[in-house]
């Protein structure tokens, strides 16, 4: 992956703080450059931090999808879908991988890690 070590290198030159992996990109490639870097890599996908990045805050999936459920039930008795209001997701979980954290030398604050909904160390 020639883009995401250009990426990186240019992110270190520029001395970044950190780096936001989108759902889009393959994420073991993007967290082995970020660690080769030692830059902490956040995202919004709830399996981010199991996976080796730094930390995820994300909407929760069950939520989701128990929301999207709610929707297709209705469009299948008949709802039309432009009738149907937008709704936005009312609960975020935030997950932060320790053992990441230490490997990038970062300490994560106590205040921090109590705000935490989970904890992987």
């Amino acid at each position: 992956m020639a883009e995401f070590g250009a990426a990186f290198a240019a992110m270190d030159k520029e001395r970044a703080d950190a780096v936001i992996v989108q759902p889009s990109l393959q994420r073991k490639a993007a967290l082995d450059w970020a660690l080769k870097y030692r830059l902490p890599a956040v995202s919004f996908i709830q399996s981010f931090p199991s996976e080796g990045g730094l930390m995820a805050y994300a909407a929760n999936q069950n939520d989701l999808y128990r929301r999207a459920a709610y929707y297709i039930d209705r469009i299948l008795k008949g709802a039309k879908p432009a009738d149907l209001p937008v709704e936005q997701p009312t609960r975020y979980e935030l997950v932060i991988n320790l053992k990441t954290a230490k490997a990038l030398g970062i300490t994560i604050p106590e205040s921090f890690l109590a705000r935490a909904d989970e904890v992987i160390e």
